[in-house]
């Protein structure tokens, strides 16, 4: 049976029957390419040695992986190799000599071969146990046929004299053909040259092979070194060789959407270090472990095929790379570029070897002798084609649809070490390379090879770890930070570790205090954001005219949805109130069953309503400030109620919509994909801020278009649109202890969501169900049910974050391209394991660093911080005994207000500092926590006097702590005479609870204020009785009640002293704090 090598080709003109209808030969492609085997052998009869029949004998299929002409040809013209076969090709006649189960495959070809070439198809079966004798007699008669009806006398029989025959059939057919009376020729030089120009859909088979080759190497390969020398693990070389292999034979692994069935690879990955080299394509991993000490070598290379046709790549990895084999690197790049350039249509074979030669020659003249003897050969059906080997003696000129191999290496190099295994060290980069009309297509550039990429430097030299903070450097841009075996140190070089922290936060402190007063005398704080008055609302009509007013059925509270008006009876006339102008309104009922309504009014010149536009217009007029009615009908004063509130609920939330939309930034059009270049898609995404409504919550899919995001469910108007320029960061974060997998973008100016003006949008999947069932009895850990689901938990988890996986690194090559160069953009991973807990908003969080912010993406409100906006962090609260402290974030704009994380536990401490001092952010520490809203306003205020007192020096701990023992017996005396008793405050629950008033409170004392001033509800009523009953109860408090109140309200928070602040004193200037 055919070995099923080329996938299952669909026929234009129907399948073959019985048995043989898995395999379908695509009869189309079989007429087109037999049509060229004619044309090349009549045209070019040299290259054939001038035969007058081919035949090609087909050996036994074999485990062994080995690359056969006739094998190729049985590909390239059948679509599938057909072991143990015969073909014989005449000017008139294709004779097939095979199996039962073949020839019934092979009788479609019949009406092709004569249309296509007019000639006739010949069928010979060879029974299970003959030799097929017989049958060779038939066709030997027939070639003596043809000879003499074309009086050529001795027929000339073309073979591939390289293939030795293999199994009976085809040692019987060549001891035949020898012992006939023939005069044999080589023929390989002819299929050499057949099979060097490939059509589009072999270049569509190479193509995928070079994608799922270089796509091993960047998300396989490359990770996994970086893991196993990440963690100093020791494994061999066939031990990689075997992993690789498994992934080039599953593409799934990788997302790489191809079939496994047309999967295969060219030879066995190699893995290559430690001194022991190999460029030759016949090399093998050995069974020694990796070696990646410093100035180590590792070269890695593989080759997958998709349809029998090859890809290859190779690339050389250096590991803290000496000066002189970084030279080497950087002379193989070039060299190996100028060889891909060289590889243009019209050119010989030989320029790119020249090429390549002229650039070593010139830059490393030293390493001529290193040079491989080839750059590489041509590539396809065969992973070395024969005729198209590049050398310096191949003149064969190139033409569009070849396809080589460029491999360029330098090998048998001493690097100057006193490692045995570094000393000897070879490089070799290898390409896939499509000759194109006019240039050349590297289609396995996914796998960089740039030094940047290449070269990663882990260990620093030891004098340098002693004199300054040793900084690891990865330069490789993956997403994963290497660590380096210079972390691994003893107790005695931590010691020093801290030390060399402090000394760097001392330059850090020095640098940040330059660059402050540099930004305060160049004119304010930055760019605070727009704080200035809300946008005046219109002026508020309900009715143009009084005839428009509808006509009163009865003298009783009316509501007009239509014009979101309140018609109320006042002296027997129906007077329209815009529902705008309603405050609140509320009833309440009497034991007689007596309903009384009250309706309190926004009135003019009161802190609730200070820039209305009817206020300003209208400021001589007298305004109705509340208004009551009484009722005996409970059921229609509760209607009114609640048709009042729904009313100005709609009102106030279409009138903030539009102020919010107002304020909007214009965005650019989406620009949709085009029908040729479908938008890469990731789909049953829910959406965060939600959409509006009351209507079930559906998931919808996010697409990526040309310059933007598009994300859309079934509904016409939940759609929102993310341009790729109004991005400033975007995440991925794959759920490992969560509960879902999303992706967040936090964007430079606002867009709505629904009616919501937001700065971030995220789009997540929950990877499993968050309500969990509870009752029934408690299951067994080895319950098999129990183990089924939690395995398909895991496996729904896997997929949800491989999917997501696969669209991010799709956007991330799109956003490679030149035109969003400037963008900068780059999906970024929280680095788990720097993570801490804390509190940023009113929940406990998991809060993680990223390459350049801090972030929090699971609860909401999220948090995105990014580091370069950052001023400095104050650590508070941070003192022995104490289990959580506070972090402070101050940014760079003053008028920003601070960011506080609380209750983060202490034992994060040190993990956080190390962070901050890695990311060059300069980190305080303090014992209590400080009121940051006077402190940065003295320093708007006062910037010169802020820089003369040392700049944020005044929060260094370790300079102040002498001034506040000096001042500890002035302390105790010293009672706070600005301090007010609020005789309102609850008393605090926990000592360690912060100290600085929330903004919310201070908002809700402000709205109680201003509610007061403009009427009173009845619940305000019952309130002011209770603090009235309240204040009574504290006037027979004892004195010493009252001054413990007083210093519960008062905090040490230190401040910069303000210019001309009076007399001096010992005791640190302290700050009132709410």
């Amino acid at each position: 049976m055919a070995e099923h090598q080329n996938g299952v080709a669909k026929s234009s003109n129907g399948k073959a029957s019985g048995a043989a209808s898995a395999y379908a030969i695509n009869l189309e492609i079989f007429g087109k390419r037999l049509k060229m085997l004619y044309a090349h052998w009549n045209g070019q009869n040299n290259l054939w040695g001038n035969s007058d029949v081919l035949a090609v004998a087909t050996p036994p299929s074999s485990e062994d992986l080995r690359y056969l002409k006739s094998s190729a040809l049985n590909i390239w013209l059948l679509g599938y190799e057909f072991p143990d076969t015969i073909i014989v090709f005449m000017k008139k006649q294709i004779h097939f000599l095979s199996s039962q189960k073949k020839v019934s495959l092979l009788e479609v070809l019949k009406e092709p071969s004569k249309e296509a070439v007019d000639a006739e198809v010949v069928m010979h079966v060879k029974a299970k146990n003959e030799s097929g004798i017989n049958k060779m007699d038939a066709v030997f008669q027939a070639v003596r046929s043809q000879s003499i009806a074309n009086r050529n006398g001795t027929p000339v029989i073309g073979y591939i004299a390289k293939e030795a025959p293999e199994g009976v059939l085809l040692e019987t057919w060549m001891g035949k053909l020898r012992n006939e009376n023939f005069v044999l020729c080589d023929i390989t030089n002819g299929f050499s040259d057949l099979f060097a120009v490939k059509d589009q859909a072999e270049l569509t088979n190479v193509r995928k092979a070079a994608f799922l080759t270089s796509s091993v190497m960047k998300h396989f390969v490359v990770p996994r070194l970086e893991k196993v020398i990440d963690e100093e693990k020791k494994v061999s070389h066939s031990a990689l060789m075997d992993d690789t292999e498994k992934v080039i034979l599953e593409p799934a692994r990788i997302k790489v959407k191809l079939k496994a069935e047309n999967v295969d690879i060219c030879y066995p990955p190699i893995f290559q270090s430690g001194g022991k080299f190999d460029l030759k394509p016949s090399a093998s991993s050995n069974d020694e472990n990796l070696y990646y000490d410093s100035t180590s070598v590792i070269i890695c290379a593989i080759g997958s095929r998709y349809n029998s046709y090859c890809s290859n790549v190779a690339r050389t990895y250096l590991i803290d790379a000496n000066s002189m084999q970084g030279k080497t690197y950087e002379a193989l790049l070039k060299a190996h570029e100028a060889a891909i350039s060289a590889l243009k249509p019209g050119n010989k074979v030989s320029a790119s070897y020249q090429a390549a030669m002229s650039v070593v020659e010139k830059d490393t003249p030293e390493l001529v002798q290193n040079m491989t003897k080839s750059a590489g050969t041509g590539i396809g059906l065969e992973f070395r084609e024969s005729g198209l080997i590049i050398n310096a003696k191949n003149d064969r000129i190139l033409k569009p649809g070849m396809v080589f191999n460029v491999s360029i290496g330098f090998q048998n190099l001493q690097a100057e070490t006193k490692d045995p295994k570094t000393q000897n060290f070879s490089m070799m980069l290898s390409d896939t390379v499509i000759i194109g009309e006019k240039n050349s297509d590297v289609v396995t550039s996914t796998s960089s090879k740039a030094v940047k990429d290449v070269a990663y430097s882990f260990n620093e030299d030891d004098d340098e770890e002693e004199e300054e903070k040793p900084k690891i450097k990865s330069q490789s841009n993956s997403s994963k930070t290497l660590s380096s075996k210079a972390t691994l140190r003893s107790d005695n070089q931590n010691m020093s570790k801290e030390e060399l922290r402090r000394q760097h936060q001392a330059e850090l402190a020095r640098q940040k205090n330059e660059e402050t007063a540099r930004r305060l005398a160049g004119g304010g704080s930055g760019n605070g954001e727009n704080r200035g008055p809300s946008k005046n609302s219109g002026e508020l009509i309900t009715y143009k005219s009084v005839n428009d007013l509808p006509s009163p059925r009865e003298l009783m509270i009316q509501i007009d949805q239509k014009n979101e008006a309140v018609l109320l009876p006042v002296y027997g006339s129906m007077i329209p109130f815009h529902v705008a102008t309603v405050k609140s309104v509320s009833s309440q009922q009497d034991s007689h069953r007596t309903c009384y309504i009250r309706i309190i009014f926004n009135v003019p010149g009161t802190a609730f309503n200070p820039h209305d536009s009817n206020s300003i217009k209208f400021q001589n007029s007298i305004y109705m400030k509340e208004i009551s009615f009484r009722s005996k009908d409970p059921r229609h004063i509760s209607e009114v109620v609640q048709q009042i509130k729904t009313l100005r609920r709609q009102v106030a939330s279409r009138e903030s919509e539009k102020a919010e939309r107002a304020t909007l930034v214009t965005q650019a059009k989406l620009q949709l994909a085009g029908p040729k270049s479908k938008p890469i898609r990731l789909s049953d995404l829910w959406i965060r801020p939600p959409f509006g409504g009351r209507g079930r919550k559906l998931t919808g899919g996010l697409e990526a278009h040309t310059n933007g995001f598009r994300y859309s469910t079934s509904r016409p108007d939940e759609r929102v649109d993310v341009m790729f320029n109004n991005i400033k960061h975007a995440f991925f974060q794959p759920a490992e202890r969560e509960m879902i997998t999303l992706l967040h973008f936090h964007l430079h100016n606002h867009i709505m969501v629904g009616n919501k003006k937001v700065k971030d949008v995220q789009f997540y999947i929950e990877v499993m169900d968050v309500v969990q069932t509870l009752g029934g009895g408690k299951r067994s850990a080895y319950d098999p049910d129990e183990i089924e689901e939690e395995q398909r938990e895991r496996d729904r988890k896997n997929k949800i974050n491989m999917d997501f996986q696969n669209f991010v690194n799709r956007v991330n090559d799109l956003w490679g391209q030149p035109q969003f160069k400037s963008l900068d953009l780059d999906f970024d991973q929280p680095l788990r394991e720097l993570g801490f807990h804390g509190v940023p908003h009113k929940a406990s969080a998991f809060i993680v660093p990223t390459s350049s912010c801090l972030v929090e993406l699971v609860e909401t409100p999220c948090v995105v911080i990014t580091l370069s906006e950052i001023e400095i962090v104050n650590l508070e609260r941070v003192g022995l005994g104490q289990k959580n402290f506070d972090m402070t974030i101050v940014f760079k704009d003053f008028k920003r207000d601070v960011l506080r994380i609380d209750s983060i536990p202490s034992t994060s401490l040190d993990g956080i500092k190390e962070w901050l001092d890695t990311t060059d952010l300069k980190y305080y520490e303090s014992r209590l926590n400080l009121n940051w809203r006077p402190i940065l306003k003295t320093i708007t205020e006062d910037p010169d006097k802020f820089i003369e007192d040392g700049g944020w020096e005044f929060l260094n701990m370790e300079v102040s702590d002498s001034d506040s023992e000096k001042s500890e017996e002035s302390d105790q005396g010293y009672e706070p005479s600005d301090v007010q008793t609020d005789s309102g405050s609850e008393e605090e629950d926990d000592e360690s609870e912060s100290l600085v008033e929330s903004e919310d409170d201070e908002e809700e004392d402000t709205e109680e204020d201003s509610e007061e001033e403009m009427g009173k509800t009845w619940e305000e009523l019952e309130r002011e009785a209770s603090n009235a009953d309240r204040e009574k109860e504290d006037e027979s408090d004892s004195e010493e009640e009252r001054k413990r109140r007083k210093m519960k309200a008062f905090g040490k928070a230190r401040v910069p002293n303000k210019r001309n602040s009076g007399a001096t004193s010992s005791i640190p200037k302290r700050h009132k704090l709410r």
